[in-house]
């Protein structure tokens, strides 16, 4: 179980480091909640390695969204057009809390965070088109927390990122536009990648036919976030229109066996975005050992953050041989990133 001490700073960090700029609500809401003993204590159910911050707000999020009707929702832009000032709205919060103590608890207890942010295929969109240029095969995606799958259809949106060019799939209902900070501009396809297959691996597949389970990943988006919920809404859809091989269980131990129903010829590209952040240093050690052992007897691809830092990377072997770059720093919802390969 966290400390009271540890998740306190928590609420702290998520407030100065993640919300401030994001989200006026959230950053209010933390800071109060750091240092509410009660509240702490309420935390403290939450699954071991999950970020408890996003969680609980979350669950809160969830159950109004799910229609309770409660003052609390007035400060929500989520919830109402013009919600009330974030700095009162601490008071209300906590009373929300503790009359809905039992169903937040059994959300703290079940849920995970699996944001699974659509838009951070907008930096993702550049790895994969320089593994294509330089491999000229066809992809084999492989997903380490895949959620309910909508990074793997990235080659399906349409991006934009301020030169007046889209990439990817110009027919597409999901239009973004991302920007890109610094002097470097990656090489693009202006087409999409070819992808042959495409796995996901996730501790708890997100079923979007479900209303409930569809209901939970939207709220652990932002109130203030509307883009993100058209962008949920619109990559929902691509996802209950195409077939994908979505498998539960911890993908650390699955992977090596989905290379091998994998034939040459592909590309193979093990990928994740801020899922390593809910791993342990043991397990993240295993990946890297994971991804080198497979890399002494096919070519892999590793693209991934939050192992040794917060930076996109990649790895890559070929021919037995191991590469890595650091290749952009990213925003975490995918707003922006700057490119540092050369």
């Amino acid at each position: 179980m966290n400390s009271l001490e540890d998740i306190s700073k928590r609420f702290v960090d998520f407030s100065k480091r993640e919300c401030s700029g994001n989200s006026i609500l959230y950053a209010a809401l933390a800071m109060e909640v750091s240092s509410d003993k009660e509240m702490l204590k309420l935390c403290q159910y939450a699954r071991a390695g999950q970020p408890i911050p996003n969680l609980f707000f979350g669950a809160v999020h969830y159950l109004l969204l799910k229609g309770i009707n409660h003052p609390l929702g007035k400060f929500y832009p989520s919830i109402v057009n013009q919600p009330g000032n974030a700095k009162d709205a601490y008071p209300v919060f906590k009373g929300f809390c503790l009359s809905y103590k039992n169903e937040i608890v059994y959300l703290l207890k079940e849920k995970y965070v699996q944001t699974n942010e659509v838009k951070r295929c907008g930096y993702l969109y550049p790895v994969f088109s320089y593994i294509y240029e330089n491999t000229n095969q066809p992809l084999a995606l492989i997903e380490i927390g895949t959620s309910a799958g909508f990074q793997l259809l990235w080659d399906h949106y349409a991006y934009s990122y301020g030169n007046g060019v889209w990439y990817g799939n110009s027919e597409s209902r999901l239009r973004m536009e991302v920007d890109i900070k610094g002097d470097k501009f990656p090489r693009m396809l202006k087409h999409s990648p070819e992808v042959g297959k495409r796995i996901g691996f996730d501790l708890n597949v997100v079923n979007l036919h479900n209303q409930e389970e569809k209901l939970w990943l939207k709220s652990l988006i932002w109130p203030e976030h509307a883009e993100r919920v058209v962008m949920f809404d619109q990559a929902a859809e691509y996802v209950l229109d195409n077939k994908l091989t979505l498998i539960e269980g911890n993908g650390l131990d699955l992977i090596a066996r989905s290379i091998e129903d994998i034939p040459s010829g592909y590309a193979i590209c093990i990928y994740h975005t801020h899922v390593a952040n809910q791993m342990t240093i043991e397990d993240k050690k295993k990946l890297l050992r994971t991804v080198e052992l497979i890399g002494a007897t096919r070519d892999v691809y590793h693209i991934y953050n939050n192992i040794q830092d917060d930076k996109l990377h990649l790895d890559y072997y070929e021919n037995g041989t191991g590469h890595f770059a650091t290749i952009a720093e990213t925003d975490s919802h995918g707003r922006y990133f700057t490119w540092l390969m050369s």
